[in-house]
């Protein structure tokens, strides 16, 4: 089976990958996947991961233990939950002590030929959503997992940091909201992408163009860098709140003092819900199309890590 494995921190296409064993789970056959900034931060060391990269994905199932799914177009969760420790039974299977995350802990992923996952992870894509659309799934998921986290009103200010795949798209879902919002980024023609669908942008050419310190009510941190806490953490009002997506082979130095001072309110969020997910690329409600790169053959998924790792670089596709 043809993979893309990281080794040592080395990619490394592998042809003869062998296949995870069945262990009851269901088999797919992978029709589309996308490289994400995560992906990338795991050749760096991030979760120190060793294995078949990659999580974003849809494909075919080939086998499924029910036999219910056998032949549908699927997208999947990435996390593999034990369904029975006391986490799972209180509705928190994304935190099961036991958990596998496919491509980033304990389970091999989606960039080769095939995968592995419980049956239950598994999401039928409706006809109406082209694979080009349904391996955005999982990102958006992502991003709808703020209003899991948080409750965005109308008339809120909120600041969102980072122009790239993943605050594109939380952009987007924010924008549904009807919130007063603003996408600060550093690449003019990723923040046009979004304005061409109404959002307000601002361009980061220097530190002068940042708006005013303390100036939002929410603050979503989507940068994907280090730096980007500071730059969020400076702009969120006292008694706001900051939300951080961004996930990075990196330490962060904090004034955590200044936090209890201004009195803010931190909140992490990473992995979202499927269905509404896919309600919304069904009605079009968001927009993935451009964001897509360029789609590269499965066999020259080396070249395609190097061109996602370019910066200002959107979304590679991998076909196999």
């Amino acid at each position: 089976m043809l993979a893309l494995r990281c080794s040592a921190g080395q990619l490394i296409l592998d042809p003869g990958a062998p296949l995870p064993p069945n262990s009851g789970e269901a088999l797919v056959r992978i029709t589309l996947a996308g490289i994400c900034n995560t992906d990338l931060e795991i050749l760096r060391g991030y979760m120190d991961f060793a294995g078949v990269l990659g999580h974003e994905f849809v494909g075919i199932v080939e086998y499924s233990p029910s036999g219910q799914l056998n032949g549908r177009r699927v997208v999947g969760e990435i996390n593999a939950n034990c369904a029975v420790c006391a986490t799972c039974r209180a509705g928190h299977p994304t935190h099961c002590p036991h958990r596998t995350t496919l491509g980033i802990a304990g389970r091999d992923g989606a960039h080769a030929e095939y995968l592995r996952l419980p049956e239950r992870n598994l999401h039928i894509v409706p006809d109406s959503v082209p694979d080009e659309a349904a391996v955005f799934t999982e990102p958006l998921a992502a991003a709808l997992e703020i209003f899991d986290r948080i409750a965005i009103r109308p008339t809120d200010r909120v600041a969102l940091l980072g122009d790239g795949k993943l605050g594109l798209l939380v952009a987007q879902v924010l924008a549904l909201t009807g919130c007063d919002l603003l996408l600060l980024g550093h690449h003019r023609e990723k923040l046009q992408l979004a304005a061409g669908r109404g959002i307000a942008t601002r361009l980061l050419a220097s530190s002068g163009d940042a708006p005013p310190p303390a100036s939002f009510d929410v603050v979503v941190e989507c940068t994907g860098h280090p730096g980007g806490f500071a730059s969020a953490r400076r702009l969120v009002r006292p008694r706001g709140t900051l939300v951080l997506k961004s996930t990075f082979h990196a330490d962060l130095t904090l004034n955590m003092s200044q936090i209890v001072v201004d009195e803010i309110t931190l909140i992490g969020s990473r992995c979202g819900p499927f269905s509404p997910a896919l309600r919304l690329l069904a009605a079009g409600r968001v927009d993935v199309q451009p964001l897509i790169d360029s789609c590269f053959p499965l066999k020259q998924g080396v070249e395609a890590y190097a061109r996602a790792a370019e910066r200002g670089t959107l979304k590679v596709l991998l076909r196999p």
